[in-house]
C-alpha cells in the first residue's frame, strides 16, 4: 500500500476484512500468506476502480485592482475555481500541482505588486485525462527502473 498499484503513490482509506482462512502445518508459511494477501489486495483494488487524489489549496491573492482581470484569468487557466473577489483580494481554490511557479507568474503579471497565501483545503479526484497521463508516466518510469 505504500507504493500504490496505479502510479506508485500511497494507497489510503482502505478497509479489508478477512472472513475465512486455514492453515496447514506443512504448507502454511508466513511468506505464503503475505504473497496471497498481496495478490488478493491487488485484484480487489483494481476491481474497485481506484482514483488518484490531489491536494487542493485555498489561495488568497492580494493585488492592486487593475490586475484582477489578469489574475482571475490565470486562476481559471490553472484549473482553479474563484470563490470570491473583493476590492484588492481574490479567493480561490487551486490544485497544488498548478501552484508551482505561480509566484513568478504572479510577479510577472503584476510587476511584482501582488502577493498570495495558500493553505491546504482538501483532496479531490484528479481529472481523468490528467490521471491517465500520470499513470502512463509512472508505467514508463517503472519500466526504466527495471531495465537498470
Amino acid at each position: 500500500m505504500s507504493t500504490g498499484i496505479l502510479a506508485g503513490y500511497p494507497i489510503t482509506d482502505v478497509r479489508a476484512v478477512v472472513y475465512d482462512g486455514k492453515t496447514h502445518p506443512v504448507d502454511s508459511k508466513d511468506i505464503a500468506f503475505q504473497i496471497a494477501a498481496r495478490s488478493a489486495f491487488k485484484e480487489a483494488f483494481i476491481k474497485a476502480k481506484p482514483v488518484l487524489l490531489e491536494p487542493i489549496m485555498d489561495v488568497e491573492i492580494m493585488a492592486p485592482e487593475e490586475y484582477m482581470g489578469s489574475i482571475t484569468g490565470t486562476i481559471s487557466s490553472k484549473r482553479g475555481r474563484i470563490a470570491g473577489v473583493e476590492a484588492n483580494t481574490v479567493r480561490a481554490r487551486m490544485p497544488l500541482a498548478e501552484m508551482y511557479k505561480y509566484a513568478s507568474e504572479l510577479k510577472s503579471i503584476t510587476s511584482g505588486r501582488a502577493s498570495y497565501t495558500m493553505r491546504f483545503s482538501h483532496y479531490e479526484e484528479v481529472p481523468t485525462k490528467i490521471a491517465q497521463t500520470i499513470v502512463a508516466q509512472a508505467k514508463v518510469h517503472k519500466e526504466e527502473e527495471k531495465e537498470e
